[in-house]
Formats: C-alpha cells, structure tokens, sequence
C-alpha cells in the first residue's frame, strides 16, 4: 500500500514502465537537433515532423527505435532513435541516443 492510500495497480500505466518516454519538442532541444524546444513544438504542431511516416504533434511520447522526418526549413533531416535519454545530455553522449538516416 503506496503512502497516499492509492491501492490501484500501476502496472499498465505508462509513467509507471521501465520504458523511458520523453515529448518530441523536448526530445529535439535536448539531443541537438533542434537548438530551441518553443522551435520545435512549433515544427511539430504545424505538421512538419513525421514520426514513422505519421504526422505527431509536440506532446507524442518518443520510443526507441522510431524514425523522425523532420523538415526544416529548406532541408529534410531523417533521424533513428537509438534510445531515449532520462536526462539532459552532453555533447559528446548525443550519438549514443540518435543515428542520422539517409
């Protein structure tokens, strides 16, 4: 029994997997891809991020193994998530997490 009282099971809820699950605009500022997260909420939620072929809005939780399209500006950029990170990252720990696919 949790310390609120709260007897419910938690196993099939999401924020309770050992899965790491992040937002796309946070996903985007914190690997690099996109220097700024009110950047790349707006990218998202005016379309121009595809996430396995689909158009996702800022808030669709990142999973491993996803493939984002992203268009910005005048380039296409295609990225696999190699893994989600729990955290901010450095520079040099960005490739552990996303591939550049072309």
């Amino acid at each position: 029994r949790s310390i609120s009282g709260d007897t419910r099971d938690k196993s099939n809820c999401w924020s309770w997997e050992s899965e790491v699950k992040m937002r796309l605009d946070k996903f985007l500022k914190v690997t690099r891809i996109i220097k700024r997260r009110t950047v790349a909420k707006e990218l998202a939620d005016n379309g121009n991020i595809k996430v396995n072929g689909e158009e996702k809005k800022s808030s669709y939780a990142v999973k491993m193994d996803d493939i984002l399209d992203i268009k910005f500006f005048n380039k296409n950029i295609k990225i696999r998530v190699k893994d989600v990170p729990s955290e901010n990252l450095r520079k040099d720990d960005i490739e552990q997490y996303i591939e550049v696919v072309n």
